[in-house]
């Protein structure tokens, strides 16, 4: 292989990598979202502590965006 054949397929790999990492991490919110509303409609007296663990997994699924974009920025600097 060459040395832009491998910068581009470096290049598509980081493509491939954020756009997974931010689909992803949609989906982790909005199922969350969908859970968090289920829940306070069933029972409002829980909305403080539910929100909690909301942020904590709204959290979470936003860390595995990062890894995929601190992944798609390696493979930008090979």
């Amino acid at each position: 292989m060459t040395i832009e054949t491998t910068a581009n397929l470096a290049h598509l790999g980081a493509g491939i990598a954020i756009g997974f990492g931010a689909v992803g991490a949609g989906l982790g919110i909005g199922i969350a979202t969908k859970g968090l509303m289920e829940a306070i409609s069933r029972q409002p007296e829980i909305a403080g502590k539910a929100v909690g663990f909301f942020m904590l997994g709204a959290a979470l699924a936003e860390a595995c965006a990062l890894y995929a974009f601190v992944v798609a920025f390696m493979l930008l600097g090979k």
